[in-house]
């Protein structure tokens, strides 16, 4: 009780119910729940409010209870991109290395698409506050935008290289290159925008908004790589050369023995293993698909270091695992002769339903 009055008197409190007034205590009365309502949005929530409710949790704590916060008012929301996006930048890095044979080539199109996330990155969150934008949203943006963003400049540095290797000047080839490889680039790239825009068809504003502003992160990374790369292209023609090329100023023509190269020839060689290995593999990468959950991650997906996870875990062991997951059913009784009579038949109704707790 005098956790709950504490939570109360915050100065965003709408109310706070106490488990006794509310029957929300377990059969075996070892877990009890309190809801605390505030008047404003999780993310309008001021530090001193926040620090009040802590401060209430703590002085419970100290008392002997074990309390734990499920709910948005205390949880943290994860930044965009980590370790999933580091790990796919090198694997990309790595990819491209063993393609192109040269560090630089390699690394052109990992800066340039970086800078496109970082620019598309920056106009989601100035965009944010004032369009209602979520974290999935800059996550969604930041995964497309680096993909498209290294795709689009290797096509680029690709058909560079082999203007050069035709004795084309650097600076016919570079424009040679963005004149060819530009379009594909620019029809690449509308495909994946109009795509992500057709989300909107959907009638979900969180995925309209998610859709467009990836399809946004992918319209810069088109920029980019028709603007960035080129002139990059322009201040350091011959980085993006081979070690034996630069040393001649162009590649001989037809004379490219890089990683690409010698990984087509072993593949040319050895087909049929190379074909099985590579199905076997993708089994190996489709195997989780067998325990795939479909449907928007709660508490129940945080990791248990969470206070919210633990709370979830709580509940769901003091109150049974359909408890984190109630349905709402709506009557609307205003047509019936006697609403009251009317919701207890369904209320009666739904409590015989099979499953139903």
């Amino acid at each position: 009780d005098k956790l709950v009055d504490e939570a109360a008197d915050g100065s965003q409190v709408a109310g706070a119910v106490s488990p006794f007034q509310a029957n929300a205590i377990s059969k075996d009365a070892t877990t009890a729940y309190a809801t605390v309502t505030f008047k404003v949005k999780a993310d309008a929530l001021t530090d001193a409010d926040k620090n009040h409710l802590k401060d209430a949790i703590a002085q419970a704590k100290h008392a002997g209870l074990t309390v734990e916060v499920g709910g948005d008012a205390l949880a943290t929301q994860p930044a965009a991109g980590g370790a999933a996006e580091g790990i796919g930048i090198a694997i990309a890095a790595l990819v491209l290395l063993i393609t192109f044979g040269s560090l630089t080539a390699a690394g052109l199109p990992l800066l340039t698409a970086l800078i496109g996330v970082g620019v598309s990155m920056a106009a989601i969150m100035a965009l944010s506050s004032a369009f209602g934008l979520s974290s999935t949203t800059g996550t969604l943006a930041t995964m497309l935008g680096l993909a498209c963003g290294i795709d689009y400049a290797v096509f680029i540095v690709s058909r560079y290289r082999e203007e050069r290797a035709k004795g084309h000047t650097p600076q016919e080839a570079a424009g040679l290159a963005t004149g060819t490889a530009g379009s594909a680039v620019v029809f690449a790239g509308l495909t994946v925008v109009i795509a992500l825009a057709g989300l909107s068809v959907i009638g979900i504003p969180m995925l309209t908004k998610m859709g467009l502003a990836a399809a946004g992160a992918v319209m810069i990374g088109v920029f980019i790589a028709l603007t960035l790369v080129p002139a990059l292209l322009g201040f350091w023609p011959n980085a993006v050369l081979s070690r034996n090329a630069r040393k001649r100023g162009r590649i001989k023509e037809g004379g490219q023995n890089n990683g690409g190269s010698r990984w087509a020839r072993f593949v040319l060689r050895r087909p049929l293993p190379v074909l099985l290995l590579s199905v076997a593999g993708l089994g190996a990468l489709a195997v989780p698909v067998m325990d795939l959950q479909l449907g928007m991650p709660g508490d129940e997906a945080k990791p248990t270091s969470t206070t919210e996870r633990r709370a979830y875990d709580d509940l769901a062991k003091g109150f049974g695992p359909g408890f984190n997951g109630p349905l709402s059913i709506v009557v609307d009784a205003r047509s019936a002769t006697n609403p009251k009579a009317a919701v207890t038949t369904i209320e009666k109704k739904i409590k015989a339903t099979d499953g139903v707790v």
